[in-house]
């Protein structure tokens, strides 16, 4: 019989339920192609609050948590480019590797994944945690609120271990999926103008890619001045209080009449992805980065969209690669030109991670993070 580990995890139990900390089983010997991780830290996300919420569908008994970073303990035989004491961030979008979307260079897309680790299983469609009496599924096939988690080798991303984890976790999510969208789904230009539509954890990270880039005007929205005020911390040029004045007007205003070249919206809610599309120029682009709630519509002019050239595009996790946007993102922040250190508002223990998202609905702060 295999040995075990314990892992003291929060657990979902069904939607408008706190999380209950609870002591689960992980095997200790990783499948083939998986690994082992101890973790180190995990950002509370907001994906994790539409499931905690009822927003998603979401299976229980179910651990959360998909923003982690730690050390790999353990891994599978067929494991070749990790070895124990590695220093990993984890991807909720494990790669097969082998799918059209994989080879192609579209790993966030993978079919594999979409199958299995989107419904919160393993490759092999099965969870690998249980409370002695059944399964418990991790989130995202993650599960980074427990204290170990079992990952596909190809969602454990090697890093150097200079790099402060509890920072690096948050790489894991937001701060990819922020600056991925700029760079690599929209592939915003130097001298561009760019609009973000919401200064949380991912908005952020927007305004930091759009900075990278190059942009010349990074205009921030948001019904919050403490909000606003962050994303000028962050690298906006220009803030606008969308509940004092009409958004799109606005916009229009600061450049000139003619919309910008650039907007993403970084909320999820259907009438700011709206203001956002309205927002871009003629032959600009809108993208959609924010997660909605489950059966969410919104309603686009197509003669616009056709007359005008507009284009509405989707970001999933930044169309990130990686393998490869992990460690140069790490590399970005030790160099100083990446702020993590912002990020990171509240340093909790698991015990206090139900509070974290009562601080999340009140729209305080910008990430907690769990620290094992």
């Amino acid at each position: 019989m295999s040995s075990t580990v314990d892992v003291r995890a929060a657990v979902f139990t069904g939607p408008q339920q706190p999380l209950e900390i609870q002591d689960l089983r992980i095997s200790a010997e990783p499948g083939p192609n998986e690994v082992l991780v101890k973790l180190a830290a995990s950002g509370v996300c907001h994906s994790d609050l539409h499931a905690l919420d009822g927003d998603w569908e979401t299976p229980a008994p179910l651990v959360l948590g998909h923003e982690g970073a730690g050390i790999v303990v353990a891994v599978g035989s067929e494991v070749s480019d990790l070895e124990v004491d590695d220093h990993v961030i984890l991807s909720w979008t494990p790669s097969c590797q082998k799918c059209e979307f994989c080879v192609s260079g579209n790993p966030v897309l993978c079919q594999l994944a979409n199958e299995t680790a989107y419904q919160h299983v393993f490759f092999d469609g099965k969870p690998r945690l249980s409370d002695g009496e059944q399964d418990v599924k991790s989130f995202l096939a993650v599960g980074s609120f427990g204290d170990h988690a079992m990952v596909p080798a190809s969602a454990a991303i090697k890093i150097r271990k200079d790099a402060p984890l509890a920072q690096a976790a948050l790489v894991g999510c937001a701060v990819t999926t922020g600056i991925g969208a700029v760079i690599n789904t929209a592939k915003v230009e130097p001298g561009s103008t760019v609009l973000v539509v919401g200064c949380g954890g991912v908005g952020l990270n927007v305004v930091q890619g759009a900075r990278l880039a190059g942009a010349k005007q990074i205009i921030v929205a948001d019904v919050s001045e403490e909000k606003l005020e962050l994303g000028r911390t962050f690298g906006a040029t220009h803030t606008v209080n969308s509940r004092k004045v009409n958004l799109v007007e606005a916009v229009r205003e600061l450049t000139g009449g003619r919309g910008v070249d650039y907007a993403f919206e970084a909320i999820g809610l259907p009438f700011t992805i709206e203001a956002c599309y309205e927002a871009v120029r003629r032959g600009g682009t809108a993208v959609v980065v924010g997660q909605v709630a489950d059966g969410v519509k919104i309603s686009i002019d197509p003669f616009v969209m056709s007359d005008q050239e507009k284009k509405l595009i989707g970001c999933n996790y930044g169309s990130t690669r990686m393998s490869i946007d992990f460690p140069k993102i790490v590399d970005l922040y030790m160099e100083g030109k990446v702020d993590l250190d912002s990020m990171v508002t509240d340093r909790i223990k698991l015990d206090d991670v139900n509070e974290a998202f009562a601080q999340m609905r009140q729209g305080k702060g910008i990430r907690s993070v769990i620290e094992y």
